[in-house]
């Protein structure tokens, strides 16, 4: 039996504030996930029952939920995972000077994300936007020249 030698290159190791550094954030995919989640609440509730004695109002009564409630589920898990993103990736130590209540407001809107999915309930899914949207203000402020943090070396 033979052994082949194996070569081993030494890979130089590679510092980012994220797992891949396209320095690339926006809250707007958060904010389109949370807008839907409200809709489709929105439509859940507008639904009227069918008449069950006629199989083609109870196929679209079901049809019609089964896609509300999965463009919910969703996109309530869409919503969380950009926040998370947000929250993770892009925010730093030095933003909590600007938001002392940073990490409270996000832990509160990715439990709202959960919320949503596990309930219909439009307060919730308002909560859910007034949140999302509070954090991309956060974003904003951030993003201004006034406010703009020392990058981190």
């Amino acid at each position: 039996m033979k052994i082949k030698k194996l070569f081993f290159s030494i890979i130089p190791v590679g510092y980012a504030h994220c797992d891949v550094p396209c320095g690339i954030y926006d809250p707007k995919a958060a904010q389109i996930a949370a807008q839907t989640v409200l809709k489709m609440v929105e439509k859940i509730n507008e639904l009227s029952l069918p008449d069950f004695s006629k199989k083609e109002e109870v196929d679209e009564y079901l049809n019609s939920m089964t896609r509300f409630v999965w463009t919910k589920e969703e996109h309530s898990r869409k919503c969380k995972e950009e926040l998370l993103i947000l929250w993770t990736d892009y925010f730093k130590p030095e933003h909590l000077a600007l938001f002392p209540n940073l990490h409270d407001v996000f832990w509160k809107a990715a439990k709202l994300c959960s919320c949503n999915k596990q309930c219909v309930d439009i307060t919730h899914a308002q909560e859910l936007v007034e949140a999302v949207d509070q954090i991309a203000d956060m974003f904003v402020k951030t993003k201004s020249s006034t406010n703009k943090p020392q990058s981190a070396k």
